[in-house]
């Protein structure tokens, strides 16, 4: 099915409406010319500690050579990685793409049950892991097939004596690292050494390659790996290069990356695009320390920044912020959830620079839609289709519907997935044969080509950026003797745009919110927990018995002594 494409009026000037998908055949082959156009520029800096493109070109062969000749992992085999935003992470990813492997993005904040899920379903051979996290991977390690862990500290990267104060205080001040113990385990700095001299052998590498898996949830409540290959970063890559055109300065960029890198949005929007133009990316380990945000962001010329709302607005909401220079930036993109119009109003007004909307999915590499980066005011829009994409509004039948009609956005282009990592029948749910891929979100195109995002088809919920699927939080819950019923909703919040709610029947009547609550801490993640909790008598059901959530969402707490 073709689409008429009435955004291609209004792209911007200089975008083409194609890329040349064949200019680059894998992400290390653009690293090889970044390094060789940039050795001498600054490529990442986290904490003061800088890392130029020599280093970084240098450091990821060592990691790539250890990986290959020390653990004799081959072509296609999965590494994990399970870091915040710390120079190590650079070098691990690009080490392991330039081996040939697939590099398995894992978030450090998973509890043990998430954690086993990702590395027994990508069967992961070796995992990077930070010492804050390791005592979780300790618990889970031996039901998987995992061989070889490689630890690492905050500050390993940082030189000396700022690296060891920084271990130190993080492990005897702030109490941050529980004790582990993991049998054979290598420091990341020893397995820098260990593949010092030896040489990191070619690989061959095409569009087909599988370069991540990114873990994604689901409507079963089971994270998916999707496969996002060689082609679909490179196409990516090539697209936002494109669609940045001039308005980017290569060799001169500085941009701050506070998103989580083991996220698609940081993960390609950051590391890779700016990677290619030559740019410096600024790690900032810890964001959620606005005023330390701030304060790191006062020692930095930035000329762009990425975030989701709930990053702007905490920005927004910190002292200093309003005080910093911002005559260099150019660039303001929001990405991952809803950009709220107060928001991106505010930050214009403060910055002076458009808080630019952009869309995308884990399943496109990530970058689907985006406004023009030249525009004057946020719109309220996704954008347009972003080069070599084709967008359409569907109805339930995969009738492609008119200008103005809501149905459900679906994308075909070059970035979008190759598949779920082994879940054929789950990828046949939201790939058709001819490459169009249901996004699940409801849309609607204006007579120029804009869309705009109204609802959403799945019962997701969004919160900071992040997919929390309720049938996982409804089946953790569930687990509890004490309950007899769950459903798991999104309510609005001013933080995080949505937050979840539990509403629970009880079996148990002496079962309270913070027993649920209790549970859910051992249970999961941070941003999927429950934060507020409603006991009802019953929960309003389809006359099939399917529980009717978006009842549950219009609805008002029911009792709000209980709710928080």
């Amino acid at each position: 099915m073709s689409v008429e494409r009435p955004w291609l009026a209004n792209y911007p000037k200089n975008v083409p409406a194609e890329i040349d998908l064949d200019e680059f055949a894998s992400i290390p082959d653009i690293l090889d010319i970044t390094c060789q156009n940039f050795r001498d520029k600054v490529a990442f800096e986290n904490m003061g500690k800088k890392l130029s493109y020599a280093q970084i070109d240098e450091l990821s062969r060592r990691f790539g050579a250890y990986l290959v000749h020390e653990l004799k992992l081959k072509k296609g085999d999965r590494v994990a990685i399970m870091l915040p935003n710390v120079l190590q992470y650079p070098i691990a990813i690009f080490g392991a793409l330039r081996a040939g492997l697939t590099v398995v993005n894992t978030n450090p904040m998973y509890t043990a049950r998430e954690l086993r899920h990702q590395l027994v379903d990508s069967g992961a051979l070796a995992i990077v892991v930070l010492d804050n996290f390791a005592a979780t991977l300790s618990e889970v390690l031996a039901d998987t097939a995992v061989r070889q862990v490689i630890t690492t500290g905050v500050g390993d990267l940082l030189g000396f004596p700022k690296g060891p104060i920084v271990n130190f205080v993080l492990k005897h001040v702030k109490k941050a690292i529980p004790d582990y113990h993991i049998p054979g385990a290598i420091r990341f700095n020893d397995a820098l050494a260990r593949g010092n001299g030896k040489t990191l052998p070619p690989v061959a590498l095409n569009h087909r390659d599988i370069a991540f898996l990114q873990y994604t949830g689901g409507t079963t409540g089971v994270a998916k790996g999707a496969m996002l290959t060689h082609g679909n970063l490179v196409a990516n890559m090539q697209q936002a290069s494109a669609w940045l055109g001039s308005n980017v300065k290569p060799g001169q960029e500085h941009i701050i990356t506070a998103l989580p890198l083991y996220h698609i949005f940081a993960l390609t929007a950051n590391c890779l695009v700016f990677m290619k133009f030559g740019g410096v990316n600024h790690l900032i380990t810890n964001p959620r320390d606005m005023p330390g945000f701030v304060k790191s962001m006062s020692k930095i010329p930035f000329t762009a920044i990425t975030g989701v709302n709930t990053l702007f607005n905490g920005l927004l909401n910190t002292p200093g912020f309003k005080d910093l220079d911002f005559s260099r930036l150019h660039l303001s993109l929001g990405g991952g959830m809803a950009v709220q119009r107060a928001v991106a109003d505010r930050w214009k007004q403060v910055t002076g620079v458009t808080l630019v909307e952009a869309y995308g999915l884990t399943e496109t590499s990530p970058a689907a839609c985006i406004n023009p980066i030249t525009l004057a005011d946020y719109n309220g829009s996704i954008g347009l289709p972003i080069s070599s994409t084709e967008c359409c509004v569907m109805d339930e039948d995969g009738n492609q519907l008119p200008v103005g009609e809501v149905g459900e956005l679906c994308v075909r282009g070059p970035q979008v997935m190759a598949g779920y990592w082994q879940r054929p029948e789950e990828t046949a749910k939201v790939l058709t044969p001819d490459g169009w891929l249901h996004t699940g979100d409801m849309a609607k195109m204006d007579e120029n080509g804009f869309f705009y995002i109204v609802d959403r088809k799945k019962d997701m919920i969004l919160v900071s950026g992040f997919n929390v699927y309720p049938n996982e939080i409804e089946d953790v819950v569930a687990q509890l003797p004490g309950v007899l019923e769950v459903a798991a909703v999104g309510v609005p919040d001013d933080k995080s745009g949505e937050v979840v709610k539990l509403v629970v029947v009880r079996k148990d009547p002496a079962l309270t919110a913070d027993d649920i609550k209790n549970f859910c801490r051992a249970e999961l993640t941070g941003y999927k927990q429950p934060r507020i909790i409603e006991f009802r008598e019953e929960l309003p059901k389809s006359n099939v018995g399917k529980i009717l959530r978006r009842e549950l969402r219009d609805s008002a707490p029911a009792d709000t002594s209980a709710a928080h």
